[in-house]
């Protein structure tokens, strides 16, 4: 899955066998070695309030683990299920969700969506034998970069107890 800059995305086709080989050596890699496990973490973040808030952290120099990704959304609204579900599938040990302050939206309801969204695909992912832990959803707005800085350290913990995310992922080809 990947951007086109302005947000949305878009799937490309996999079709060379030396990536699936090289990508599923990796994750068997990263699970049988615990001890320096570094977690991956996927983070979605709203371009108007989130996304200038992990600037402001960087423009800030403040120091937080470079353990994540970020990938820009118009609005946490925008975010699906399927994003976060192929984000998973990737090798993404845990997603993050971050978004306007509930009232703050700039799409006026989209926050309120996302909301209501992760509390029933936490529960969905469980099923999945993906622990709850792993898929987050957080306020930030333009001004708190610390707080993005907070965030992310305090997540990055987290995962690094839990261990690397032990998916076997089904391909449908």
């Amino acid at each position: 899955m990947r951007t086109d800059g302005y947000g949305r995305f878009f799937y490309l086709p996999i079709e060379q066998e030396a990536y699936e080989m090289e990508s599923t050596s990796v994750i068997t890699e990263r699970k049988n070695n615990k001890a320096g496990f570094e977690p991956r973490i996927v983070a979605f973040l709203c371009t108007w309030c989130s996304y200038a808030g992990a600037d402001l952290a960087g423009t800030s120099r403040l120091h937080y683990p470079p353990n994540v990704m970020p990938i820009r959304v118009m609005c946490s609204g925008r975010v699906d299920a399927e994003f976060i579900i192929q984000a998973f599938r990737e090798g993404a040990d845990a997603v993050a969700v971050f978004g306007c302050h509930p009232g703050d939206c700039h799409y006026i309801n989209g926050n309120h969506k996302t909301m209501g969204r992760i509390p029933i695909l936490k529960k969905m992912l469980a099923q999945f034998g993906i622990e709850p832990e792993r898929l987050q959803l957080h306020w930030v707005s333009a001004s708190e970069g610390p707080r993005f800085a907070e965030i992310v350290t305090n997540m990055t913990a987290q995962i690094r107890e839990l261990g690397p995310l032990e998916l076997e992922i089904c391909d449908p080809k």
